[in-house]
């Protein structure tokens, strides 16, 4: 099983199956619009502007799970994302990426990835701080700590790499070069 056997939902409830995606290199994250991370989405689309052209392809899927940071409806939220950043990868309905609601694709993510923990920065401390207050064994399990964790799958749909939220994204750019 690879990410080519899911099929998602774009903004409007259409099913998108993810096959359409086959041979691209793929980064998958979930988002948020009111979350200290959100400024992410700038160099989000500086690494689709520069890599698109190669085969990368940015899955951008809106979730409200983490501190309820993306409160609108998948058009408030795709239209606060264009505007304001500019994005012109692919942006799916909010979803859910942990729990019994999380949607199938991200319960494949979660359980062929490891969490290999925070960056030791102000940053990854405080958010750890947050996320053992509501997981005790945060650090045991693959499950999704934050916003804007990024996952890298290479052409054949395979998850490569786990990049966590507080990761600086030249550490994914460097590993999105090996791939392309």
């Amino acid at each position: 099983m690879n990410v080519y056997d899911f099929t998602v939902k774009a903004q409007d409830g259409s099913d998108v199956p993810l096959a359409r995606y086959k041979g691209k290199v793929l980064i998958i994250v979930n988002t948020a619009t009111g979350c200290g991370f959100t400024p992410q989405y700038d160099e989000l689309q500086d690494i689709y502007d520069e890599y698109k052209d190669r085969g990368l392809e940015i899955l951008d899927f809106p979730c409200n799970q983490f501190g309820e940071q993306a409160p609108g409806s998948d058009e408030e939220i795709h239209s606060f994302c264009t505007g304001r950043y500019g994005i012109t990868f692919p942006q799916f309905a909010k979803i859910e990426v942990n729990g019994e609601n999380a949607i199938p694709l991200y319960k494949w993510l979660v359980k062929n990835s490891t969490f290999e923990g925070f960056d030791k920065n102000p940053i990854g401390l405080i958010v750890g701080q947050v996320v053992k207050k509501q997981d005790k064994d945060w650090k045991n399990n693959s499950k999704i700590k934050w916003n804007f964790t990024k996952f890298l799958l290479d052409r054949e749909g395979n998850i490569v790499a786990r990049f966590e939220p507080m990761t600086a994204l030249k550490k994914l750019r460097a590993k999105l070069e090996e791939l392309l």
